[in-house]
């Protein structure tokens, strides 16, 4: 059994940042593939940034393309995304999963173990 657990949300004005990370119960082939997804009031969920781990290779949504960077720290089984200009439609609960993958995937249905999730509000 994965474990996927985040930390890191909060508060923080428009324009501002935040780091958000993923602490990963193990490195093997089934989390080969982690990523960041976020569910707003809507109940909309969306793929944010994806990283395959083996080589780093990542990808991320347009919508925080040049804002946000999705990043992983092996020695310490820990996946980051750093938010930069963050805006209030940024807004909404944020998840970290893994995947057993062969690439970075931004859509939810290739992921099987999810953390229960951290807060991000931006106010304008």
């Amino acid at each position: 059994q994965v474990h996927v657990a985040e930390s890191g949300g909060g508060s923080v004005q428009a324009g501002g940042s935040l780091r958000l990370s993923c602490a990963v119960s193990e490195y093997t082939y089934r989390t080969n593939t982690m990523g960041w997804f976020r569910q707003n009031a809507e109940n909309t969920r969306e793929g944010v940034a994806s990283i395959y781990i083996p080589d780093g290779t990542t990808t991320e949504a347009d919508s925080v393309k040049r804002r946000f960077t999705i990043s992983r720290d092996s020695a310490n089984n820990t996946v980051y995304l750093h938010m930069n200009n963050l805006q209030p439609e940024d807004t909404a609960m944020y998840y970290c999963a893994a995947a057993n993958h062969w690439r970075p995937s931004l859509a939810p249905r290739d992921y099987t173990s999810w953390g229960q999730g951290t807060q991000v509000t931006v106010s304008s």
